[in-house]
């Protein structure tokens, strides 16, 4: 059901805003955004004074439990409206029920790409919450490869997001790109030290890059995250560092633009997946056709909303979470007057009026049984 500003009513009647409602086409793809990667099971202990100590026992005031690994992006997607296909691997577990009900019925994800492997259990991780940053313990095995070979590319979509893997190519990244989807790329920590710029060779499919700044200055040997992203911009058409509580910056090597802006401020209670946060507000932004610094402030808002919940995947926000926040922003001064001004834009994008969205949030433990 659409509703007169471009929404749609989910299944339970709420709203929930189509940010790319003005750009979609009779004829377009069904899917806007492709992910593929690994589901964990999150366990997030909060409320840590200090990291564990070798041979002591310490207690968090506050425990969650959510999707995680690829979950969180795939969520934080589907959150801010856009139509997410998730390729994933699901156990047989109660661990992989609870995580597949969470993003198919309560995401509203599509898993028709994804599979359920009998007798193989769910990853775990375990992450650990204080001081603004986290540690984290995980566990798991590889996913047994299908009886059959998979498709040898992902289903058309707008969009899709690549993690890169140091020294492992995918080759349904190329075939994307082929087929007209474009590429945001992420990346993970170099646990091999290397930082070899080769690793990024895949950057020639993508049309943006979105690391954060120390992982930028390692591949490009620069000592300042502007000048790397800088030489970024000279891989990939987009270059997009985030600075953690300095806001983020990003250069369009197509045109030389540059932008930058600050983070908001927020009192953080877990970090995790902040960063997959991120990508997904600066995806919806781009898909949008919103300018630059509109994407990049956008990115940031989402990111610093989703570190004040449990959990990586269940503490993205919604629609109705950001117009909250910008109607508090305006009738507060906690904000400072140049961060208001640079979110000006949201008065044009945002309702008028929605009813509250009852997001699922992370819960202490799965093993109560449902009423």
């Amino acid at each position: 059901m659409t509703t007169h500003d471009g929404g749609k009513l989910t299944a339970a009647g709420y709203h929930l805003l189509d940010p790319l409602a003005d750009v979609r086409r009779p004829g377009d793809a069904d899917c806007d955004v492709y992910l593929t990667g690994t589901v964990f099971l999150d366990i997030i202990f909060t409320g840590l004074d200090s990291a564990p100590v070798r041979g002591t026992e310490s207690w968090a005031r506050g425990m969650g439990s959510s999707p995680g690994g690829v979950a969180n992006m795939a969520t934080a997607l589907a959150r801010l409206g856009l139509r997410t296909s998730l390729a994933a691997a699901f156990g047989d577990d109660h661990y992989g029920d609870y995580c597949r009900d969470a993003l198919d019925h309560g995401e509203g994800i599509d898993l028709s790409p994804s599979r359920t492997i009998p007798g193989w259990h769910s990853p775990v991780t375990v992450s650990m919450a204080y001081e603004g940053e986290r540690t984290m313990v995980s566990h798991g095995h590889e996913a047994p490869p299908p009886e059959e070979p998979a498709p040898s590319c992902p289903p058309p979509a707008r969009a899709a997001v690549a993690s890169l893997v140091p020294g492992r190519g995918q080759e349904w990244v190329a075939e994307a790109a082929r087929r007209g989807s474009r590429i945001f790329a992420d990346v993970g920590w170099d646990d091999t030290g290397r930082w070899d710029p080769a690793d990024l060779a895949e950057l020639e499919h993508c049309e943006a890059f979105l690391p954060n700044a120390e992982e930028a200055m390692r591949y490009t040997r620069t000592d300042c995250p502007r000048a790397a992203a800088r030489a970024l911009s000279d891989l990939v058409p987009l270059a997009v560092v985030t600075l953690g509580s300095e806001g983020a910056y990003a250069v369009d090597g197509r045109t030389g633009e540059t932008a930058e802006v600050p983070a908001i401020s927020v009192e953080a209670l877990d970090p995790t997946g902040a960063g997959d946060v991120f990508v997904a507000g600066f995806v919806t932004g781009t898909l949008a056709g919103w300018p630059l610094a509109d994407r990049l402030a956008f990115a940031g808002l989402t990111a610093a909303l989703s570190v004040q919940e449990f959990g990586g995947s269940l503490s993205a926000p919604g629609w109705v979470e950001i117009a909250a926040w910008w109607q508090h922003a305006r009738a507060y001064d906690d904000q400072p007057a140049r961060a208001l001004r640079r979110y000006a834009f949201l008065d044009r994008l945002l309702p008028a009026a929605a009813r509250p969205w009852p997001l699922r949030r992370a819960v202490p433990t799965i093993g109560f049984r449902q009423a």
